[in-house]
């Protein structure tokens, strides 16, 4: 299954991980380009990652003993400060 992220949004995968051994409990993903970018879900493994990034989305990886509301916040805070540069 595909799906879209528009620009300069992001959005957290953690219900869309389905393999239990995955090394993260959550994903956050961010599309700081000014294009649509369309990937593929769910996540089975670690190679995903790369996958992601090699279409030009920033992947953050949420382990067991981060805080995701932090990691949540702060990638939020860069990517209002990369659309305030913009406009």
């Amino acid at each position: 299954m595909k799906f879209v992220i528009r620009p300069y949004h992001m959005m957290s995968l953690g219900g869309y991980i389905v393999e239990y051994d995955f090394p993260y409990r959550d994903l956050i993903i961010v599309n700081e380009t000014p294009d649509e970018i369309k990937f593929e879900i769910p996540v089975f493994d670690g190679s995903y990652i790369e996958e992601y990034e090699k279409l030009g989305l920033k992947v953050i990886p949420v382990s067991e003993h981060d805080s995701y509301l932090n990691l949540y916040k702060k990638a939020h805070a860069e990517l209002d400060a990369l659309k305030a540069k913009l406009d």
